[in-house]
This record gives C-alpha cells, structure tokens and sequence, in this order.
C-alpha cells in the first residue's frame, strides 16, 4: 500500500480483548497484557509503511484504576518494561512518543521512565505515537472546561470567546488533529471513553480479532475499508 492522500493521517485504535485471549488459553490476564505489546509494534511498523502520521492507543483507562491491584501493578511494570524496550527502536525509527491522560496517576518510576523518552523523541518527525494513559474522554473534558471557567474570571475570555476551536485547545490532544479513523478490536461495539470530543467526525472499523491477534494485515483491511468510504463530515 502506498502513501496516498486517502490514508488517515490520524488512527487512534481501543486496544482491546487482552484478557480474553488469556482467559481462552487458561492463561493469567498479565500473560494476555504481555501478548498485547507484540500488536503494538506491529501497528507501529505499520503505520510507519503507510505514511500515518499519528497514531493514539487506548493504553490504560482511568477506569482501568479500579482492577484488582495485582493487575493494574502488571501492567505498570508491562508499561514500564515497554517504554524501556522500545526507547532505542523509537530514536531508530524517528518516532516521537507523546502521552495523554491524567499523567500524575502514574508510579513514579513509569512516570520518569514515559518523561525521559518523551524528552529524549521530542525532536522526531516521523510518526507520532500518542500513549494513552490514565486517560478518560469525560475528564479531559471537564478539565478543559475547568481552565476555560478559570480563564474567563481571569479575563483572559469572554463566554462569546468559547467555541469549538477554544475547547479543542485546552484539551490534551492540543495541536493534534483529530483521528480519521477510529479502530476497536474484539469485536465491542462500544467507544469506552476514549476521545470522545475527538472522534466526531471518524470512521470506526470494529475488527473481530483479539487485541493479541492483531496484525500489519488488519490494520491495512481496516485502512483499505477506510479508503472506500465516503466522508461527509455532517453534509451531503
């Protein structure tokens, strides 16, 4: 597949069904976690052959906090782990690692280990990995509309200055344009707080395989069903 102007410039993708498939395999749910890190490097590699230049995933929920804390400890580590793992193929592919979500959740260990590769990718300019951690749609959006409030006491707005644009900056996703294309694995019909205000306007792609499962190749089914739709973004 080539660049072409019909490939998204944003896919954000619910990574889904990790538990699943270690529940199928008589496996602990971590085991399913650890099989998940495999997918993500092949929807990066991916992304990087088709020319997409961001791509978010739904990594840890805000929800995700009230898991047992057996597995929400795993998955910290798995993260942590990752990061560390995957900060030399980052500089190596000129990826540049972004995160979102109520950051000051994390350990701090992950949370210096995320800052550093952050840091030390800030200046690539290939594709741009946005991590989704701690992150839930609803507060991000309260948060943006808390600094907005507080703005316009401060005087730095007025309520006739509050549009979509003024919301759009105060989100996390600041500066990055909203995902074309939406894609959840495991089949769920469902967007679980994920970029609410961000996917208006994106095409979702519900693919059937198990987060663990999935593969370059369905992720460019997904582009391909993408490129044969129409976008009318609300008009004829």
């Amino acid at each position: 597949m080539s660049n072409t102007p019909s490939i998204p410039q944003h896919i954000a993708i619910i990574m889904d069904g990790n538990g699943r498939w270690a529940k199928q395999r008589g496996l602990p749910r971590a085991q399913g976690h650890r099989a998940g890190a495999e997918s993500v490097r092949e929807v990066i590699d991916a992304c990087k052959e088709l020319g997409v230049k961001y791509l978010t995933l739904y990594a840890f929920s805000s929800e995700n906090w009230n898991r047992p804390a057996a597995e929400v400890s795993a998955l910290m580590t798995l993260l942590q782990k990752f990061l560390q793992s995957k900060s030399s193929d980052l500089m190596r592919q000129n990826v540049r690692l972004q995160a979102i979500g109520q950051l000051d959740r994390l350990p701090n260990s992950t949370r210096r280990t995320l800052d550093k590769i952050i840091a030390e990718t800030a200046n690539n300019d290939g594709l741009t990995l946005i991590l989704a951690l701690s992150y839930g749609a609803r507060e991000e959006i309260t948060a943006a509309a808390k600094k907005i409030a507080q703005g316009v006491l401060e005087g730095r707005w007025t309520i006739d200055d509050i549009d979509a644009p003024l919301v759009s900056s105060q989100l996390d996703t600041a500066g990055i344009p909203d995902p074309d294309l939406l894609i959840r694995t495991s089949g769920e019909m469902r967007v679980s707080n994920f970029l609410l205000w961000q996917i208006s306007y994106a095409e979702m792609v519900i693919v059937d395989r198990l987060w663990p499962e999935f593969r370059q190749g369905d992720l460019f089914d997904a582009v391909k069903e993408y490129q044969r739709r129409h976008r009318r973004f609300g008009g004829l």
